[in-house]
């Protein structure tokens, strides 16, 4: 297949390490590890496991979207024992920040400004602090308040899982398909689970309370029976509940992205390389379709893509109605996607999930082909964000040698 962007070889992007931490259900198994916790132990692997020099990192990108602000990618890269002249710079697009850190990442390399990047991203909803806005008159109390605003009243700002719920109407996905589909990526999650597919990219976190090593939210015993029992949550008489529908969770993801010249001088010898992505904007009241139109962007950027062709989509699963909404829009068959489960079941840890998805990418395109590589194998990571946007990004595994 031929692409329209055709990079200097030796400025390609490629992922060259992908890790993740366990996603554990918040205030669960991972409640009382800090975000900067949660990143340390994989900057350490990816470390280790690459042989790189640390001082040749150029910077560490991380998103995160429900933290106390400040720089997690520097706090985290100190944490790490990462030299003091590697920096840090945190990101913040939602839910789709750990994809936005790797593409910038990409991007920063396309433009010849860095070799070498770590980039994912983080969440700890159960570490993150209370959200208080200041009082507008002497004397009255303070508001605690969930999240920031993402769009203006005059437009319509809804909470994630009305919009989910006017996705579901306005694209007229049944509950009954959005049990199925829950239930699908449970099944998947722990099929992959049990036969130790998410094994080799999880970095094991300790904790007051043990080693955690798995992730913590796949439940094997749901059916569909069970799961048309729930009520729903946002609306009386709506379709989206907390079977079909992902937890709040935390976690972390990292990924190492660098030049193909430079993976190819420290030997490494096959990776995912980035070949182009795309960010677009939709109606904030049906925010769930966002991927809709940034795949359709990022396919007239390259007019050789193929839907069909693509051999691995990664989309995250927020809600059962979003996606099954979108893949409708772009004729993607629900089964082409998140063969081995999706948000719904594993979770979905806001800052990292889009790094989450370009990990689940590496495994099945790189880290599982047991020296078998089909050069050529196309992937794209696609995720739905908070405001109305969509974010798609694409990758290729091939051969650096």
């Amino acid at each position: 297949m031929s692409y329209a962007y055709q990079p200097d070889e030796d400025w390609q992007p490629v992922v060259v390490a992908a890790y993740r931490t366990p996603i554990g259900r918040a205030f669960g198994s991972l409640a009382t590890v800090a975000a900067e916790d949660l990143l340390a132990p994989i900057i350490r692997r990816i470390v280790a496991e690459t042989g790189i020099a640390p001082e040749t990192i150029d910077d560490v990108l991380v998103g995160n979207a429900a933290g106390g602000g400040g720089n997690i990618a520097r706090l985290a890269a100190l944490t790490a024992g990462l030299p003091m002249v590697v920096p840090g710079m945190t990101i913040d697009r939602q839910c789709g920040s750990g994809l936005e850190a790797i593409i910038m990442a990409a991007r920063l390399i396309q433009a010849k400004a860095g070799s070498c990047f770590l980039a994912g991203g983080v969440e700890s909803v159960s570490t993150a602090p209370w959200r208080v806005e200041r009082p507008k008159a002497n004397g009255a109390l303070p508001r605690f308040y969930g999240r920031a605003r993402f769009s203006p009243e005059t437009i319509g700002d809804p909470e994630m899982g009305i919009a989910a719920e006017n996705v579901a109407r306005q694209f007229g996905i049944s509950r009954q398909r959005q049990d199925e589909f829950a239930l699908r990526s449970h099944r998947l999650a722990v099929q992959a689970a049990e036969a130790g597919i998410f094994r080799p990219e999880i970095v094991e976190i300790s904790t007051s309370h043990g080693l955690i090593e798995r992730d913590e939210c796949p439940r094997a015993a749901t059916s569909l029976e069970a799961l048309a029992n729930l009520r729903p949550v946002f609306l009386p008489d709506g379709s989206v509940t907390a079977g079909n529908a992902c937890p709040l969770n935390d976690g972390a993801c990292l990924v190492l992205v660098m030049s193909r010249g430079m993976a190819r001088s420290m030997g490494i010898d096959k990776g995912l390389a980035f070949i182009d992505s795309a960010a677009a904007g939709v109606d904030p009241n049906l925010l769930g379709i966002g991927p809709v139109a940034s795949t359709r962007k990022l396919m007239r950027r390259q007019p050789g893509l193929s839907l069909a062709g693509i051999d691995a989509i990664e989309f995250n699963e927020a809600f059962a109605a979003q996606v099954l909404a979108s893949l409708d829009q772009l004729e993607i068959p629900a089964d082409a996607v998140n063969r081995s489960g999706g948000a719904i079941a594993l979770g979905h840890p806001f800052g990292a999930s889009g790094a989450v998805l370009v990990t689940r990418l590496y495994s099945q395109m790189i880290r599982d082909t047991g020296g078998t590589l089909m050069t050529g194998t196309t992937g794209l990571a696609m995720i739905g964000i908070g405001g109305g946007i969509g974010l798609t990004a694409m990758f290729e595994a091939i051969e650096l040698s």
